[in-house]
């Protein structure tokens, strides 16, 4: 499938582009077609479902995409992005929350079930102030939702944290 790299989203005008939101729930279906995050666009180009095309037309290889996701600082995002959904996760933006994704359970997603956690990503070597990892936690909670923290160290490496509010 035809997709055109704008910014930092990725529209894909192909008339079966709406199967990819309707088996997997990528990206959000609008009036001009639909609608992918560069996160995603990398991940379905990876995977052969779309090939990315900058605005001159050229296609752009993983390897230059690779680069946008490193200059816009997102290539942790994506890399976590890949592992959730490689482990069957359906994923979308957390941002309303105030974290990177909520992911839905394997075989939910959107408009089935709410999704049942939030997945805040963190590098090794960013600190964390307890007050912000509290508000992490007590948002997550007011939503019902648990949180996931996602660290990722600098070979790349993901480690999970399973965060969920107790009362003592």
């Amino acid at each position: 499938m035809y997709a055109v790299l704008n910014d930092n989203h990725v529209l894909v005008k192909d008339e079966d582009a709406h199967n990819l939101y309707n088996k997997r729930y990528y990206g959000n279906l609008t009036s001009f077609g639909l609608e992918l995050s560069l996160v995603e666009a990398v991940y379905l180009q990876e995977k052969n479902k779309i090939e990315i095309y900058n605005s001159d037309d050229v296609a752009l290889s993983n390897k230059d995409l690779y680069e946008l996701l490193h200059q816009n600082k997102l290539y942790s995002k994506y890399l976590v992005y890949k592992d959730l959904r490689f482990r069957g996760y359906i994923i979308k933006t957390g941002f309303k929350y105030g974290s990177d994704y909520r992911i839905y359970e394997r075989g939910s997603g959107p408009g089935d079930e709410h999704a049942s956690k939030l997945v805040k990503i963190l590098s090794e070597e960013q600190s964390i102030k307890a007050l912000d990892f509290s508000s992490y936690v007590r948002v997550s909670h007011g939503v019902r939702k648990s949180l996931l923290l996602a660290v990722v160290d600098d070979e790349y490496d993901i480690t999970y944290y399973d965060v969920e509010w107790t009362k003592p």
